[in-house]
């Protein structure tokens, strides 16, 4: 008896947290019943070569035998931002489609036409022949919070209209594919169909362009990105305007600061955007950046972390002067800089594998160094200076990163010019204190932080 009434304690427990719960739930049919009108369905015909998503049956045996082997449907999503036909969606969903058909929430299916792409953001503005379209309403993507209820309609695996809700994971995430976007991740499920739709917050207005997930599947696991309605906004009307985008650009390649890196810059804390890479005649040079200093702020905004620079660079007006706050030697320093266009291809940085040309002893970090080869300087864009890294043993250096083929090009901010000035440089180094390595690699050039032995 006893243990009938705990067990009815329990469930009359467990109603209630369930209606409080429910109580406090958003109103989501009310935020669908606003949105889903400016939300469409896109069908593309195009090469298989074409960036299509996968579908729900890609790991069937089964098919069509008479389909042709040259064309693929790409099911999509997008969504209306002009009432006389004027839509957003992803680069990937259209990308060399043949043919693109929007099928509206009323069932009239039209054709459209692409008026621009911007493979940067994976954006594509599509216009079709239609007036009296209900716009979406725009909201601000740089208002939210972490754990704010989202909302996302689209059309995942072909099914149109769908709906899924979770909350804000985080925000300004930097992904490998596009540092110039700072993504909201969210938890809200997403699958392949679901591209190019709109994130929606409890005021029913858009704040976001769903645009990827992270999977090891192919299907959702979690975590979801969108692209802020700020930056696609933006993108779609520079696209109407002028048939592309423009971005900022600082000329630098930057890089996370870490515990040691910090400390071997003299930092108090790990807080800024390490500058690995002043490219030559970029606006950063110009202005008296250095390879090693370190970015805190830019123009009015703190940079706390080096992932949140990029995006602000390429948000920033072409020919607009800005200050740079950096760190250089531990100390404070303020940079005028001009900022220029972002380059449709920023220079590259190649390698090639090295060739062991000499028979030194491994030195106190357990390194074998060597003059760079003329064939690698040039690849990698080193007019002068340098050592190229031969063999690592296994000891801290390999630890920290360091691997055969690497070119050092500064040691504890001392420029290396050969291996005899590196000999020189590795007997000044103090025993346990961390110092920092430049390495340049195809990768691109990067500190590592490493403790003398």
């Amino acid at each position: 008896m006893v243990v009938w009434r705990g067990a009815l304690a329990g469930v009359l427990w467990l109603l209630g947290c369930a209606g409080a719960l429910a109580a406090g739930l958003p109103d989501f049919p009310a935020l669908v019943k606003r949105n889903a009108g400016s939300v469409v369905n896109i069908s593309s015909i195009g090469k298989l070569a074409a960036a299509t998503e996968p579908a729900a049956d890609d790991n069937s045996d089964d098919g069509d035998e008479d389909a042709s082997p040259d064309a693929a449907d790409a099911l999509g999503t997008g969504l209306v931002i002009a009432a006389d036909g004027w839509l957003l969606t992803n680069r990937h969903v259209i990308a060399d489609a043949e043919d693109i058909v929007v099928r509206l929430p009323d069932r009239r299916e039209l054709p459209a036409r692409v008026i621009g792409t911007d493979e940067r953001t994976d954006l594509a503005l599509l216009k079709i022949d239609a007036d009296g379209l209900q716009p979406a309403t725009v909201g601000r993507a740089d208002a939210l919070e972490v754990g704010e209820w989202v909302l996302a309609i689209g059309s995942p695996f072909g099914f149109e209209q769908s709906v899924t809700a979770g909350i804000v994971s985080a925000k300004g995430r930097s992904l490998p594919s596009e540092p110039y976007v700072a993504y909201i991740q969210t938890d809200v499920p997403i699958n392949p169909g679901n591209s190019g739709g709109p994130l929606i917050n409890l005021r029913g207005e858009v704040i976001g362009i769903n645009s990827q997930i992270y999977s090891q599947t192919g299907g959702y696991m979690g975590l979801s990105f969108a692209i802020p309605i700020e930056t696609a906004m933006d993108v779609a009307r520079q696209l109407r305007d002028s048939g592309h985008v423009s971005r900022g650009w600082l000329g630098v390649l930057v890089q996370p600061l870490t515990r040691d890196l910090a400390e071997s810059f003299g930092l108090a804390s790990p807080r800024g955007a390490l500058v690995s890479r002043v490219f030559p005649d970029g606006p950063a040079a110009a202005a008296g950046l250095r390879t090693g200093d370190v970015i805190t702020r830019f123009d009015s905004h703190e940079i706390d972390l080096s992932t949140a620079l990029p995006p602000l660079v390429g948000a920033t007006g072409v020919d607009r002067r800005v200050e740079l706050a950096i760190m250089r030697g531990g100390k404070p320093q303020t940079l005028a800089v001009q900022i220029a266009a972002l380059p449709d291809n920023e220079p590259p940085v190649a390698s090639t594998e090295p060739v062991v040309t000499s028979e030194r002893p491994l030195d106190r970090l357990g390194l074998r160094v060597a003059p760079v080869p003329p064939e690698l300087r040039r690849q990698l864009g080193i007019p002068e200076g340098g050592v190229l890294v031969e063999q690592v043993d296994n000891s801290r250096a390999a630890r920290a990163g360091l691997r055969q083929g690497d070119v050092l090009g500064m040691l504890n901010g001392a420029q290396i010019r050969d291996p005899d000035a590196f000999d020189r440089t590795l007997e000044d180094l103090p025993a346990g204190r961390a110092i920092a390595l430049l390495v340049l690699r195809r990768s691109g050039p990067a500190y590592l932080a490493l403790r003398v032995p």
